[in-house]
């Protein structure tokens, strides 16, 4: 695996830039509200479906979650844009041998409760209007390996046009708990509600 070399001052430098282009490319960016609990680090899953979807949850990271940022990528992915490393990305190899050894780095990431970590759970791009989202098993790998407390979060986020040129995201928010009350059949149970629920709420969404 690609760990992160994470560095503060290089992160701040590019999130300006990326944040300048995601001005220039959409229109609005909505989300709702959770409680973030204090002295927790947070896993945030999310649904997968575009070339955005990292930057999507740094801007989210930075608007209500307000941990140090980090993102478990493809190794491939990581390999070509080894900058993403600066930025908190790290590798993992699906399929795999050391994939247990990228699964381990991110609980351990998780232990220090100033982190986060985003981890994308379908394990690969879907389309945005995805009916059902798949937990795999390495996120029960994660929870159960993390030794301090950790919150996870999951959203669904949208693409909408309307009336606009540029297309605007909607992000749904879910705080599903914690490390400490974790079952990974209750979590995909809970996450592929709320996202078919997000689906139908999305119809009459607020423009």
């Amino acid at each position: 695996m690609i760990p992160h070399k994470r560095n503060a001052w290089v992160q701040h430098l590019f999130r300006s830039y990326v944040y300048y282009r995601m001005r220039k490319s959409f229109n609005v960016l909505r989300f709702n509200t959770v409680n973030i609990k204090p002295g927790h680090s947070v896993l945030l899953l999310c649904n997968h479906f575009s070339w955005w979807d990292g930057f999507l949850s740094d801007w989210i990271t930075t608007q209500t979650i307000h941990r140090r940022f980090h993102i478990m990528m493809q190794h491939d992915h990581l390999e070509q844009r080894k900058w993403l490393r600066y930025m908190g990305g790290f590798s993992v190899k699906k399929n795999a041998k050391d994939v247990v050894q990228s699964l381990n780095y991110t609980a351990q990431l998780l232990n220090n409760p100033n982190n986060m970590v985003t981890v994308f759970p379908q394990g690969e791009l879907l389309s945005n209007h995805a009916t059902d989202i798949n937990i795999e098993r390495g996120i029960g790998h994660i929870i159960k390996k993390i030794e301090g407390d950790c919150q996870i979060i999951y959203y669904s986020a949208f693409i909408e046009y309307f009336e606009s040129f540029k297309p605007s995201v909607y992000f749904h928010l879910l705080d599903c708990g914690t490390n400490k009350d974790f079952d990974l059949e209750r979590l995909r149970a809970q996450i592929s509600t709320f996202h078919q629920q997000a689906l139908k709420d999305q119809v009459n969404v607020k423009h």
